[in-house]
């Protein structure tokens, strides 16, 4: 049986510009091509779980705008196996501008967000939602939404006994109290820095973070580098996941790729190392195309998993 991961977060529609370098400030560069495409790091992760094998519920908010309809109808098509689209007509249905740069061959990205509807979801709304949010073995929530409604997602998954991971991203400050509440806590390296002060850049940098990430309340952690590779902690138990190659062309949707699959493989019964594994393929395979969804072939995924 599939594993159910319940995402709650983030839609938003991604208007992404493609050019050979970052603009200056002040500065209108022609860009080489552009694209508008469904994005927010809940419907991202929520597609990369339904990808990599798990029974999905995604629970996100938009607006009553065009913005909206499209992601109502781009939702519907991608197949959740349970889909609740909350509503608001006085903001805006959340929206992503994105550059990608292509100087020097290194792919990057600089992404900003206006989160809109995202930041509205009701404390009745999180309660209506209460007995689907119940039944899942993992959930998985970022920090793209009004906090107090993820905490109240929080709670109902502790009172249900589901494995909480959380992703704290984008950069926000959050308690102490916030982070012992769930299971398990997944940061890149910038965002490890964020919350502990201390640059991540290599394996014994990522065991500092982790550490002081253990002191801050989070019981187990997960800190990924890129191509250096993934840094888990569970206290004493600690191991290095290396990375997968890839060829990348965009790297904007890497980490939720990363996520999703990672929540959909624990709750398919995977050891954090094997869900690791599986993720850190996933997610360089997700970064040989255009785009921040990461609408992954998942042969793929085990063909790198073979080969490499």
């Amino acid at each position: 049986m599939k594993g159910k991961v319940c995402v709650f977060g983030s839609f938003n529609v991604d208007l992404m510009a493609r050019a050979s370098r970052f603009p200056l400030p002040g500065e209108s560069l022609v860009a080489n091509s552009s694209m508008t495409s469904a994005g927010g790091k809940g419907a991202n992760q929520a597609l990369a779980a339904l990808k990599s094998g798990a029974n999905v519920h995604y629970i996100g908010k938009i607006g009553s705008d065009s913005f909206g309809h499209f992601a109502r109808r781009h939702l519907k098509s991608i197949g959740f196996d349970a889909l609740t689209l909350l509503e608001t007509d006085t903001l805006p249905t959340g929206n992503a501008l994105i550059y990608v740069s292509d100087e020097k061959s290194k792919v990057e990205n600089m992404i900003c967000v206006d989160p809109g509807a995202n930041m509205d979801v009701t404390e009745q709304e999180i309660i209506d939602c209460a007995p689907s949010i119940g039944c899942a073995k993992v959930i998985l929530v970022q920090l793209e939404n009004n906090l107090s409604a993820i905490e109240q997602v929080i709670h109902i998954g502790r009172e249900n006994n589901a494995f909480i991971i959380l992703n704290p991203t984008p950069k926000r400050v959050v308690e102490d109290s916030f982070l012992g509440l769930v299971s398990l806590v997944t940061a890149n390296a910038n965002q490890a820095e964020f919350m502990t002060d201390i640059k991540v850049y290599n394996q014994q940098s990522a065991a500092a973070a982790a550490q002081k990430l253990h002191d801050r309340g989070c019981k187990i952690v997960i800190i990924t580098m890129g191509l250096l590779g993934t840094f888990l902690s569970e206290g004493e138990s600690q191991c290095f996941v290396p990375a997968c190659y890839s060829m990348p062309v965009d790297s904007t949707g890497a980490s939720d790729a990363f996520n999703g699959a990672f929540a959909a493989r624990v709750a398919n019964d995977d050891t954090l190392k094997q869900a690791i594994r599986f993720a850190s393929a996933y997610a360089a395979v997700s970064t040989e195309t255009l785009g921040a969804a990461p609408n992954v072939d998942v042969a793929k995924v085990y063909d790198r998993l073979l080969s490499d």
